[in-house]
């Protein structure tokens, strides 16, 4: 599909020949006003980015994530629950068959995934209680209308916020690496706070003494994880697509994150159920919990590394082979 072309006015639709249309239906930094105009929205843009950045410090700060995240046994609970999260997301970044990626921005990224995860704590935590009044179906709603679309949306937001307007990300499928990274800060940030609530209140001592303590619920978060690496990472895929293709950008986001938010939702409406379900065949809820994890983690990674392997053959193809379409 080819780019909207931008809207043009007649006088433009009608010139023949070489006419300078500045200010007229035309603009580009020519005096010194110009320049300041320029320079004050490079400033703005900016500064709404620090901002936001600054406001989600201070939200995690206030709602105790930085003293989660600095406590010793959630610390070392949190670094194993998030191995299966750091495996997938290392994959999708060796998928990328363009430039690797700089450290500093993947880094960066990971770390506004993790501040940005206060804006959803707080805006689940603020709505949960009007919809658990409604029963069931209020928890559903929850879910389909709050969880899934806040969480993926402040996903993207970590990258939107720096990665997106690096030069550096400079390839479509850039998208789903940020996308993952912003993922896997999410899910550390979300894993320390279920962790910690599920410890004893007395001091446990590291060793044998806390993987006993804290190892049930650190296994479950584990197995949480790679979803929002991956969730976020098909979002981030769109997110690049979007980038490439700015005059249908919205529309682009807009189905990425309805994906997301979809089989976000999904997965919360359903692994209860389903664990149950799979519990009673495999022998325990534990292992119905592995198996419908593995099976549905299974089906959307699928779809990713479907998405992920179709750039790679193209790239190869088109730009490694010198083809053109």
């Amino acid at each position: 599909m080819e780019m909207m072309d931008r809207p043009r006015d007649p006088i433009e639709r009608a010139v023949v020949g070489q006419i300078d249309l500045y200010e007229v239906t035309e603009w580009d930094p020519r005096g010194g006003l110009d320049r300041i105009a320029m320079r004050t929205h490079w400033l703005v843009a900016r500064s709404v980015r620090v901002i936001v950045t600054l406001a989600a410090v201070f939200v995690l700060i206030g709602i105790g994530g930085v003293a989660v995240l600095t406590d010793a046994q959630t610390s070392v609970l949190t670094v194993l629950s998030g191995v299966p999260a750091v495996a997938i997301a290392w994959y999708v970044y060796r998928s990328d068959v363009t430039t690797a990626e700089p450290l500093s921005l993947l880094v960066a990224t990971v770390l506004l995934g993790m501040v940005t995860a206060s804006f959803a704590a707080v805006i689940n935590s603020a709505l949960r209680p009007s919809f658990t009044l409604l029963g069931p179906l209020g928890v559903a709603a929850f879910f389909i209308i709050v969880v899934g679309p806040v969480e993926e949306a402040v996903k993207l937001l970590a990258v939107r916020l720096y990665a997106y307007s690096d030069a550096r990300f400079d390839a479509v499928i850039d998208g789903a690496v940020y996308g993952a990274m912003a993922g896997l800060g999410f899910a550390i940030v979300e894993n320390a706070f279920y962790i910690t609530r599920s410890l004893p209140m007395a001091e446990v001592p590291l060793g044998a003494g806390l993987i006993g303590a804290g190892g049930g619920i650190t296994a479950v978060r584990a197995l949480a994880g790679p979803g929002h690496v991956i969730y976020s990472a098909i979002a981030g895929y769109y997110l690049g697509l979007a980038k490439f293709n700015p005059g249908i950008r919205g529309p682009i986001i807009i189905k990425g994150l309805l994906i997301a938010a979809g089989v976000h939702a999904l997965y919360n409406l359903s692994v209860g159920p389903a664990t149950l379900a799979l519990g009673a065949l495999t022998g325990g809820r534990t292992t119905g919990l592995i198996a419908y994890v593995l099976i549905f983690d299974g089906a959307l990674a699928m779809l990713l590394v479907g998405k992920l392997r179709r750039y790679e053959a193209v790239y190869r193809r088109v730009v490694l082979s010198g083809v053109r379409r």
